[in-house]
């Protein structure tokens, strides 16, 4: 499943590169649990958890009926 959620998440980069951010994969647990690290400017933005649910996670779950969460580490 790790290499499923990288091509996501390869998909979603270019739009988050554009706003001078980016996110990094750390882990996929066996539960579906896909931790993350947003850099540059979306690791202080105020927007962050918008992001991080309302986009990526959204995206995520829906290529991959697995996934059962994204977090922020």
């Amino acid at each position: 499943m790790r290499e499923k959620v990288e091509a996501i998440l390869d998909e979603i980069r270019p739009s988050l590169q554009a706003d001078g951010g980016d996110v990094e994969l750390i882990d996929v647990t066996e539960d579906g649990i896909v931790k993350v690290r947003l850099k540059g400017a979306c690791a202080g933005c105020p927007m962050s958890t918008l992001t991080l649910k309302n986009g990526i996670e959204r995206v995520l779950k829906s290529e991959i009926p697995e996934v059962k969460s994204v977090q922020s580490v």
